[in-house]
């Protein structure tokens, strides 16, 4: 609510005469940090002076690019822009598709204790991928560890919103099912990444 307020209040700006006595043009007030103050207190924020001096160059930048597209004085029939190409005109990109290359396989075995010491928590996806591939390493042994890791840290770092953990299992059973009938799909198949709710 807070930046539709503010942009209320500073679109309320006084005119000036641009100097032929015919068309006038706002002019743009200075944003201030009173006038955050009062956007605030509408909107039931409160921000600290460091937080107010923070957001003032970026206000008055987001400000000023709504001005110069309403400057461009584009007519209603003008359609939004609802694709946006990246690519510049004379611009050609490749679109072969080329082979996937992988760096070689490292030389990885499996630890000791896979999930108990977190030996693979820190392993790179080549070494992941690998250990999976070989089947030295399945897919529900490191979902499990992965698991207990997010419930271990969750608490502290909270970068969980819904605990998908039955889902998480049953997605590691059917990759190494798949692994061990001979269909591997990839280097990302079976890693678990982002156990909580994406599968690779």
């Amino acid at each position: 609510m807070l930046p539709g307020v503010l942009w209320g209040m500073a679109a309320q700006a006084p005119t000036a005469n641009d100097g032929d006595g015919k068309a006038e043009t706002p002019a743009q007030p200075k944003i201030t940090p009173e006038m955050i103050d009062a956007a605030a207190t509408i909107a039931g924020v409160t921000l600290t002076a460091e937080q107010k001096t923070m957001m003032l160059d970026g206000l008055t930048k987001q400000r000023d690019s709504v001005m110069a597209i309403r400057s461009l004085k584009l007519q209603n029939s003008v359609a939004p822009a609802f694709v946006f190409d990246p690519v510049l005109p004379g611009m050609r990109l490749e679109t072969e598709r080329r082979p996937m290359r992988m760096s070689a396989a490292p030389d990885v075995s499996r630890p000791a204790t896979v999930g108990v010491s977190d030996a693979l928590a820190f392993a790179s996806v080549r070494e992941l991928a690998e250990l999976v591939k070989t089947r030295k390493v399945t897919s529900l042994e490191l979902t499990k560890m992965y698991l207990a890791r997010l419930k271990k840290y969750d608490p502290k770092l909270h970068f969980v919103i819904t605990l998908t953990e039955e889902r998480a299992l049953k997605k590691a059973v059917d990759a190494d099912a798949e692994i061990a009938a001979g269909k591997y799909r990839g280097p990302l198949h079976g890693i678990p990444w982002e156990p909580k709710t994406c599968w690779g």
